[in-house]
Order: C-alpha cells, then sequence, then structure tokens
C-alpha cells in the first residue's frame, strides 16, 4: 500500500520469504491445534528433496546425502544466520535484507541521484529515498512466510 503525507511518499510491501530447496518453513501452532493469527514462531526444518533431484538434478537431497559437506555448510550458515535454534528469527532476517539493500545499493545507477539511508527497525526494513531535489520516499518491507504444504513424496531411508 501507500500513502502521502505533506510531501512525502510512503510504501508497504509485504516481502514473502521462500525458504531454499531443502528447506520448509512450519507455523506453530497454538494450544488448541490452530494457526495462531499474528507473532507465531516460524521453525526452519530440513525436508527431503530427493524427487526433486531425481527429476532435475539441481540439488542434493542434503537430508539424505549426509556426507555432502557443501549442503551441511549451506544449511548451516542458513541456520546461523536467519535462525536463533531453528526458528526464523525477525531481527536477523531484517538485518541481513538491511545490509543486502545498502550493498545493492551502490550499485544502481540511480544511487547518483539519489540518497538511500536504512533506517533502524528490528522487525522490517524500514528505508527513506532521498532525491536530487529533496523529496523524500518511505519504504518498509514487511516480511511474510506462507507455511509449506505437507509433503508426502519423501523417499524411504531403507
Amino acid at each position: 500500500g501507500w500513502n502521502v503525507q505533506k510531501d512525502c511518499l510512503f510504501y508497504s510491501l509485504h516481502v514473502f520469504l521462500d525458504p531454499p530447496p531443502g528447506f520448509s518453513f512450519l507455523l506453530d501452532l497454538d494450544p488448541t491445534g490452530q494457526r495462531p493469527k499474528r507473532h507465531s514462531g516460524v521453525r526452519v526444518e530440513q525436508k527431503c528433496e530427493c524427487s526433486r533431484e531425481r527429476l532435475l538434478g539441481d540439488v542434493k537431497c542434503i537430508l539424505h546425502h549426509p556426507n555432502d559437506n557443501l549442503g551441511k555448510n549451506q544449511a548451516s550458515h542458513l541456520l546461523s544466520t536467519l535462525c536463533t535454534q531453528s526458528y526464523l528469527d525477525t531481527e536477523k532476517v531484517a538485518s541481513w535484507v538491511q545490509e543486502m539493500v545498502k550493498k545493492a545499493w551502490v550499485l544502481l545507477p540511480v544511487s547518483r541521484h539519489c540518497q538511500l539511508t536504512v533506517l533502524p527497525s528490528s522487525h522490517s526494513c524500514k528505508l527513506q529515498l532521498t532525491t536530487a531535489s529533496q523529496r523524500t520516499i518511505f519504504m518498509e518491507l514487511i516480511f511474510a512466510v506462507q507455511e509449506a504444504e505437507p509433503d508426502s513424496s519423501c523417499c524411504s531411508t531403507n
């Protein structure tokens, strides 16, 4: 959504996060077994990618290839960068996205004509753009996830 107040534009954008291949997002249920409306824990779990490995060959199932160090290193890096224990950590995600935005911004041609300021936020990515004509644009990237559908295609390890 967007809003105009005085001489400023405000944009709010939901960014849906997808887990990388070999992982899924699972929302914790409330005590009644229902999905909570907000602020629930999002577990990050490894999932079987054997069928994708067989069909496409673009990934190795790190769940069923325990000797694949590359897959283990990628999983470990993901968990330490964006998670606390096995849960997606909103503060870590916000910090990581803020750093990526800063690094990407300097590569864009518009960065020569527009100043980017990453505003403090622990649960989203808030940005302020100031144009050469001193027009201000505020943007907020709000992170969201969609729970993966139960996958019955997991292979047997026997």
